[in-house]
């Protein structure tokens, strides 16, 4: 049981003006495993003034000075890591061996990146008679979901640091935890006072003060499409920037001389990580009609394969998702699916056998499936594979394109080329070609309603940054 009774701003914890907390429960015990404040809009202004009192010191620091802190920080991360990955397994469900490489791991690099990227990022140059330089944005708000929780705070806050930035995080209140192990971090390791606040809460109390403020210079978001175009809408009133990473409803293409043995389990595997709660998650198989039944043959088979257990059992199987809430919005997929004329070729309605307690979810194939269907064009979030047949190139093209989001998508051929030329066409902001691995130096965003603004490496230091020409 952990439980935080302050928040963190101005680099000292202290109480909420409000008098509420907010339970944590486990993913996999529906037990209360934490205790947060619940944050209010008083708090919101108490950590934007801070923010705003830190950004002039903190701004025109040595970029060398910055890096130390950012490394610290990268350190400091490593030195907890053991502790983050058990503390979000509990929070989120992802299996404890996943938690010590994703949850916990892709943090720590992030962080090590942003510092190596200032050994020679250029924050300045000549232009004809004109010095362009590039300042930091100003006070930052940031508000983070709770798939990826330590992620994706990171993601935001070492962009925002090394662009010379100060912040204001609101973490997602069904995974919190992890962000008070943060703030305790940054405690420690002596970042200047008011540099990074914490205000735990609800998005309609805080989420919406932040968006709102006028001393908030920029908004970065990550969660729900529905969110986000909220985010942005309360943010419009004093025209600050916003960046939004949001929802997502991938297409994998499989193309007709791909080793389907292969790569269909690999097509599977890579929408059920994290138990399907990811953003990127490859949702919509799109395989050859005059292959159709062997692929959905291969991937049902993959799917029954998968474990599904305890989240604290070591193991690359899959835990559960990560509130009744999310069960019962996953079930309600599953049933418009086979509503809508979908078939059901593994998993199905209910929880895995012998898996009563928690929130597990069935890993879960549908076969016969047209792209105008309800389980292929709204985001899911839970362990649910669409198969959809094409019948060339172009076609696939054409119904990995046909949706509202534009987030990531994969392509399989057993000739690169062909695959390449097939992923350039795809209107989304990443593409795995042939299972390309993920990079956390390379830009992550989305087209269309997935999004706008870039993430990681040097382009999620350009998204802090703003411009100003000086003509001499």
């Amino acid at each position: 049981m952990r439980e935080y009774t302050n928040i963190y701003v101005d680099g000292a914890w202290i109480p909420s003006e409000g008098t509420d907390t907010i339970d944590v429960i486990s993913a996999s015990t529906e037990e209360v495993i934490g205790r947060i404040p619940s944050g209010t809009a008083a708090d919101v202004d108490k950590a934007v003034a801070a923010a705003r009192a830190a950004f002039d010191g903190w701004s025109t620091q040595p970029v060398e000075e910055r890096q130390k802190y950012i490394q610290r920080l990268q350190e400091g991360l490593d030195a907890r890591g053991a502790e983050i990955a058990e503390t979000i397994a509990g929070e989120v469900g992802m299996p404890i061996t996943w938690s010590q490489m994703i949850q916990a791991g892709l943090p720590s690099g992030n962080m090590a990146t942003f510092a190596a990227l200032l050994d020679d990022f250029e924050f300045e140059e000549t232009i004809g008679n004109s010095l362009v330089v590039k300042e930091p944005v100003g006070v930052v708000g940031a508000i983070t979901p709770w798939n990826y929780p330590l992620h994706q705070i990171i993601c935001k806050l070492g962009g925002a640091l090394a662009a010379g930035c100060t912040m204001v995080l609101k973490p997602s209140e069904v995974a919190p935890l992890n962000a008070f192990i943060l703030a305790e971090i940054i405690d420690e390791i002596g970042l200047p006072a008011g540099v990074f606040n914490l205000v735990a809460g609800t998005g309609p109390e805080v989420g919406e003060a932040i968006a709102a403020h006028p001393d908030v210079d920029m908004v970065s978001f990550t969660g729900s499409t529905r969110a986000g175009k909220r985010v942005a809408e309360v943010a419009a009133g004093t025209v600050k920037r916003v960046a939004l990473e949001l929802g997502g409803k991938s297409a994998n293409i499989v193309l007709d001389d791909a080793d389907f043995a292969d790569v269909i389990p690999k097509g599977v595997f890579a929408c059920y990580l994290n138990s399907g709660q990811t953003c990127t998650a490859h949702t919509r198989m799109l395989v050859p009609r005059s292959r159709y039944e062997e692929a959905v043959e291969i991937a049902a088979g993959a799917a029954n394969a998968m474990v599904v257990d305890d989240p604290f059992t070591e193991g690359m199987h899959l835990g559960p998702v990560i509130s009744q809430s999310q069960w019962d919005r996953v079930q309600g997929y599953i049933e418009t699916g086979i509503e809508e004329g979908a078939r059901v070729v593994a998993g199905g309605p209910g929880k895995p056998e012998g898996l009563d307690t928690g929130y597990f979810v069935k890993p879960t194939v549908f076969a016969d499936v047209d792209n105008s269907m309800t389980i292929a064009q709204e985001e899911i979030f839970g362990p649910v594979l669409s198969i959809i047949p094409f019948e060339d190139d172009d076609d696939a093209v054409r119904i990995a394109n046909d949706s509202l989001y534009g987030l990531a998508g994969g392509v399989w051929s057993g000739d690169p080329d062909r695959a390449m030329a097939v992923a350039r066409r795809m209107r989304t902001g990443a593409v795995d070609v042939n299972g390309g691995g993920f990079n956390i130096a390379a830009p992550f965003g989305g087209y269309k309603q997935s999004g706008y603004g870039r993430e990681n490496g040097h382009y999620g230091i350009d998204e802090f940054l703003q411009t100003k020409s000086l003509q001499l």
